[in-house]
């Protein structure tokens, strides 16, 4: 059984003492990918805060990598934050350093002292990320779409349990946000879960993963108005398949078994 990362349960988030959502119910279990949706100003954003940290919870039962929210000293908070990776909208790279050393910068700052080990790691993430040759450039000298990768290879530098991407597509042409959806999903497969708000649901179809919404102060699971009934039961049944077929196997084996024991009984 997959491991619980995130756990919210009648969660409610407020700001300035406005409520912001109520009845926020999440869990977040190790490979998921999870999608929240809604319109600008819904609560998305601050949802998010509120999982590294930087926003309150006002009520309910909220934890993240064994950390209780309601709970956690200040002094705890950046701990929490080193296990988090986080994929901003607006890239946030030091404008005056390479893409190399913006990504030394984060390494020398998460404690690592070792030159070969920082700079195997930084040559690492960049061919995650398909960057491999971009290590010498600065922010500028690249377009919008090699900036997120370079910030998806920064969230990801530290192998964090989960990534927080909010709106990671939003200022990117649809076929580059198409990509980089592409890359945060095989991400997910591979070592982090991942939580992606975004506003384009087309991506949602094409790569598969739990869907939530933001709207009127609500947070609601709403995977199934993306994903058809019947595409559920497939799946459901497909697994309920593979289990007969294995318990068929074990009674197979086991009539094997108690066949050879006869045998060699007889033998004796």
């Amino acid at each position: 059984m997959s491991e619980t990362l995130i756990s919210y349960q009648n969660v409610e988030i407020a700001q300035q003492e406005l409520c912001v959502l109520s009845n926020v119910n999440i869990e977040l279990k190790a490979g998921d990918f999870i999608y929240i949706i809604g319109k600008v100003g819904s609560g998305k954003t601050s949802l998010l805060k509120t999982i590294y940290g930087e926003l309150s919870i006002v009520s309910g039962e909220a934890e993240v990598l064994g950390n209780n929210l309601l709970t956690i000293k200040r002094k705890n908070i950046p701990q929490l934050r080193r296990q988090l990776g986080i994929v901003f909208q607006d890239f946030q790279l030091l404008t005056d350093r390479t893409v190399y050393d913006n990504l030394k910068f984060v390494l020398r700052a998460t404690d690592w002292k070792d030159k070969h080990e920082i700079d195997e790691r930084i040559e690492d993430v960049l061919k995650q990320v398909g960057m491999a040759d971009k290590g010498s450039k600065f922010p500028n000298e690249l377009s919008g779409g090699e900036q997120q990768r370079i910030v998806i290879a920064r969230a990801i530098l530290n192998s964090p349990s989960i990534i927080l991407a909010d709106e990671p597509t939003g200022n990117l042409d649809i076929e580059t946000g198409r990509k980089l959806v592409e890359l945060l999903h095989s991400i997910s497969h591979t070592g982090s879960s991942v939580i992606m708000t975004t506003h384009n649901l087309l991506f949602i179809k094409e790569f598969p993963g739990e869907v939530y919404r933001c709207e009127n102060h609500e947070f609601k699971n709403v995977t199934r108005e993306f994903y058809p009934v019947e595409v559920a039961i497939e799946r459901e049944t497909a697994i309920n398949e593979e289990v007969e077929k294995d318990e068929s196997h074990l009674d197979i084996a086991a009539g094997q078994a108690e066949f050879v024991s006869e045998e060699e009984t007889g033998k004796e």
